[in-house]
């Protein structure tokens, strides 16, 4: 009788939620975010974004360390905003195009404009996961006002808004170089894919 070899196949399927890691653990601090302790970092002599430290989506401590040699784009997002469909669509592209050549994207949720970003961490997390995300997502933080998370006051500080360098609306994004150094700055109205070509000079 002659063998019969079986070959069993199995299929892993991979969710974009595993990607953004978005199932919390029972320790996990799930609290909307706080900067209390970040804010004895000095922000005004930070040399590049490099400086300083974020917490992720999770709650845990990453240093900006992590992303040198990486062109950045660094935006502050909201899930219940005009913008949210277009920009979470156009930032989902980018990534895709340009992670291989070197592009990082950090969002950072904020509740500062309308009300607009309500939920907690996981909320957050698993909104962005239904839009593909598999970029990097950070903590809700202030970006705006004396709280404002110090890396957000460093990138307004190396580039200014029109009129006034508050931000002004969800979806400001900063570009910021190889080098760590804050390059250009992006208002709410123009699209992703609108500041591509800007983009692309950097990488």
């Amino acid at each position: 009788m002659s063998k019969v070899s079986v070959v069993v196949l199995f299929a892993f399927s991979v969710s974009v939620a595993s990607a953004l890691n978005c199932t919390w653990s029972k320790t996990t601090n799930k609290s909307l975010s706080t900067v209390a302790d970040n804010m004895s970092e000095d922000w005004k002599n930070a040399q590049s974004v490099y400086n300083f430290t974020v917490k992720d989506i999770k709650g845990e401590d990453v240093s900006m360390e992590k992303y040198k040699g990486f062109v950045l784009i660094i935006v502050n997002v909201a899930s219940k905003c005009g913008y949210t469909s277009k920009h979470y669509k156009e930032l989902v592209e980018l990534d895709e195009k340009y992670r291989d050549k070197g592009l990082r994207i950090l969002a950072f949720p904020s509740n500062q404009f309308g009300g607009q970003e309500p939920g907690d961490a996981e909320n957050i997390c698993n909104f962005a996961a239904k839009q593909n995300v598999k970029f990097d997502m950070f903590e809700k933080v202030n970006v705006n006002g004396n709280d404002a998370h110090p890396l957000w006051k460093y990138l307004k500080s190396k580039q200014g808004g029109l009129l006034i360098d508050s931000i002004k609306w969800n979806f400001t994004k900063f570009i910021v170089d190889k080098n760590g150094q804050p390059v250009e700055r992006h208002a709410a109205n123009v699209s992703p894919l609108g500041m591509e070509k800007n983009l692309e000079k950097y990488l």
